[in-house]
């Protein structure tokens, strides 16, 4: 596993769109009853449903729990009907399952493909994260690629991928209340708006940021984009809204919309916005969780999306059927997922080909 010099790959790497072809999507099999207190058993039947849509069209690399998490993962899939020829098992340790943030960050160059030298610290919060930690080395040593530095003053850069958003052009979204909030859940203290620029810029190939504001309502990450904004092309911008004005979720979100609608992409052109709707608020045990259409997974095979047994269920897949007009759009029971404070977006990291192109 060797390193690429950071100066060198500056102006050349990026980190491709999410809709661009995938070579394989990433999941970490549940294991951790803790995740989900009372409503753990449904969750590896989820997780199944998802395996079997995205190893239609891609491989799908699943890591588990030694040699028992092996077994009990491939059972449920052989009974969920998924093609498990599409499945590469890896034997690694995990604490979570939230592979969109302790997982491997890919990044492409002319042909090559490294993974982003981030760190993990279990979103400032938590202290069990040290197997979490190792999965992108882990990940670097099963494919025999090299890892691109992300160092600052001394320290690599401590960034989820659920942090971000990008066009695979050149710009990145990004919530202040995430990165910037110099007093809750500090990623990167003394970290200033211009140093996280710099770093997206010559890590993900991402010169430009838009900076959004706070996240929604029962997001245990403290603000993260891919709750609220997502790119859904090099120019469009699905945003969440919430119309009931008396919903905590409504003046943030509108607030997110006033910046998007004055914002500009690497080009100078201002983004495409499209309005996702939002579920009803979703509480379980006296806790609202962060119930999220934007959380939707772009994997080769179809669009993921998280349904909630809401109304706007079918208006969420309407909105997303005809940005992504490529794919089908697939909705998938994220109810008891969700409990877990997070969804389909939380749980996969995408492997692009390393190919150009937006």
């Amino acid at each position: 596993m060797s390193a690429v010099p950071a100066a060198a790959a500056a102006e050349r790497w990026r980190m491709p769109a999410e809709w661009q072809p995938h070579r394989a999507t990433w999941l970490a099999w549940p294991h951790n009853a803790r995740d989900w207190p009372g409503k753990f058993a449904p969750i590896p039947w989820v997780y199944a449903e998802i395996v079997r849509h995205i190893a239609r069209a891609e491989t799908v690399h699943l890591l588990v729990e030694g040699a028992a998490g092996e077994l009990k993962a491939r059972r449920t899939l052989s009974r969920a009907g998924v093609d498990q020829a599409a499945v590469e098992l890896h034997r690694v340790r995990t604490d979570r399952c939230w592979m969109r943030d302790a997982g491997p960050i890919f990044v492409v160059q002319e042909g090559r493909r490294a993974i982003a030298g981030v760190r993990f610290n279990a979103w400032a919060k938590y202290r069990d994260h040290a197997n979490d930690a190792r999965i992108p080395a882990r990940a670097a040593r099963a494919l025999g690629l090299p890892i691109l530095p992300a160092r600052r003053a001394g320290r690599d850069l401590v960034l989820e991928g659920g942090a971000i958003d990008v066009n695979g052009r050149g710009t990145v979204l990004a919530t202040e209340e995430c990165l910037l909030d110099p007093a809750v859940q500090v990623r990167n203290p003394g970290f200033s708006r211009a140093d996280y620029e710099s770093m997206f810029e010559e890590v993900l190939g991402a010169g430009h940021t838009i900076w959004l504001g706070k996240g929604i309502a029962g997001d245990d990450t403290h603000g993260h984009v891919d709750d609220l904004a997502r790119f859904a092309g090099p120019r469009t911008v699905v945003l969440c809204r919430e119309r009931d004005a008396r919903d905590p979720n409504h003046r943030t979100l509108e607030e997110n919309r006033e910046r998007l609608e004055s914002a500009r992409l690497e080009d100078g052109s201002r983004p495409e916005l499209v309005s996702l709707p939002m579920p009803a608020p979703v509480v379980f045990a006296g806790q609202r969780l962060p119930a999220s259409y934007a959380n939707f997974y772009v994997c080769n095979a179809a669009v993921l999306v998280p349904t909630f047994d809401d109304a706007q269920d079918r208006v969420a897949l309407g909105v997303l059927a005809e940005v992504f007009p490529d794919r089908p759009v697939v909705g998938i029971h994220a109810l008891d997922l969700v409990w877990g404070l997070g969804t389909l977006h939380c749980l996969s990291q995408q492997e692009p080909e390393a190919v150009g192109g937006g």
